[in-house]
């Protein structure tokens, strides 16, 4: 009777039987995963296919490095170590910091590290399960794009030169959007401030970039020393008053730069009776987004349209014949 009524039970609830099937499956999934972090955690380090580290051996009583390349340390080094663009694997002893960027720190077995980790776009590794650190060491790890950081740190012409793919085309076409959206909120909200900044530009050019350079040469060493010299309040206030001006110059001066240019491009090209703003401030957008995604020329670019929107943002408390007053 026991039996049978088990039996019918089962019968009834065929559900029961499913469940049971899931949990057994789950919980083999999950031994299975620890199984494979466990052997992860206890296997040597496999090294990078193509990866020709630089090899450290003996003692080494100053700071070991290297630059687009892997560094293995297999004696001691009594000043640290670092690497840009590749992983640090330790094997021996380092008494100071070991920092990687566009890599991992990797401390493989018997290895030794008593100063601080520093990983950025990588990951700190040990093989031992309890490594050998000093106690008061600390791992400060900024992880993800590794191997973007790799390859910009070991190619760095990629940077000058962008690769044109679906992705870097759409990320220009949303640049276009939002630059243009951006100038026709502040067009519309400030005509006026728009407007005079456009006649500046046309008639005193030289005057407002000679005006950026200068400023950008007082405004980023002024606030570099404020840091080191005055005290914490007023360096912190210098700081964000220096970021205000540099949110504005670039929202307004790009917006003038942007207009202008598009006016121009209006009257020289676009034959029709009456011109558009919108037009204008479009075509200006697509040029200067265009011109600061050529490979090679996009720095100059991108150099030329801040030093202006700065001394745009500098110069505006002038009005549009402020140069030919002070003539007169």
């Amino acid at each position: 009777m026991v039996n049978g009524f088990v039996f019918q039970q089962r019968y009834d609830l065929p559900w029961l039987s499913l469940l049971q099937g899931l949990s057994r499956a789950v919980g083999l999934l999950f031994s299975i995963s620890l199984m494979l972090l466990a052997v992860q955690a206890q296997t040597a380090y496999q090294p990078i296919p193509g990866d020709s580290p630089y090899v450290v051996e003996g003692v080494n009583e100053t700071i070991v490095y290297s630059l687009g390349h892997s560094l293995r340390i297999n004696g001691t080094a009594k000043n640290g170590a670092f690497a840009l663009g590749g992983d640090v694997i330790v094997q021996g002893t380092v008494d100071g910091d070991v920092a990687a960027i566009g890599g991992s720190v990797i401390q493989l077995e018997g290895a030794r590290i008593n100063g601080d980790v520093i990983t950025v776009g990588g990951a700190y590794q040990h093989v031992d399960k309890e490594p050998g650190r000093s106690p008061g060491a600390q791992t400060i790890m900024y992880a993800g794009y590794e191997p973007e950081l790799r390859n910009l740190i070991r190619n760095p012409k990629d940077l000058l030169a962008p690769h044109w793919s679906a992705g870097y085309i759409g990320l220009r076409l949303l640049a276009v959007l939002f630059w243009f959206i951006v100038s026709l909120a502040l067009t519309a909200a400030m005509p006026g401030t728009i407007s005079r900044g456009i006649a500046r530009l046309q008639l005193s050019l030289g005057r407002v970039a000679i005006i950026g350079v200068v400023g950008s040469l007082i405004i980023g060493p002024g606030v570099i020393l404020s840091l080191h010299y005055l005290p914490y309040t007023i360096s912190v206030l210098i700081g964000l008053m220096a970021l205000l001006l540099i949110v504005v110059a670039v929202l307004f001066g790009r917006v003038i730069i942007y207009a202008a240019t598009g006016r121009w491009l209006q009257r020289k090209f676009v034959k029709s009776g009456k011109n558009s703003e919108a037009v204008a401030l479009l075509l200006g957008t697509i040029f200067w987004i265009a011109l600061s995604s050529l490979p090679y020329v996009w720095p100059i670019v991108v150099t030329v349209v801040m030093v202006t929107s700065l001394g745009l943002a500098l110069t505006a408390r002038y009005r549009v014949g402020w140069k030919r007053r002070q003539e007169a």
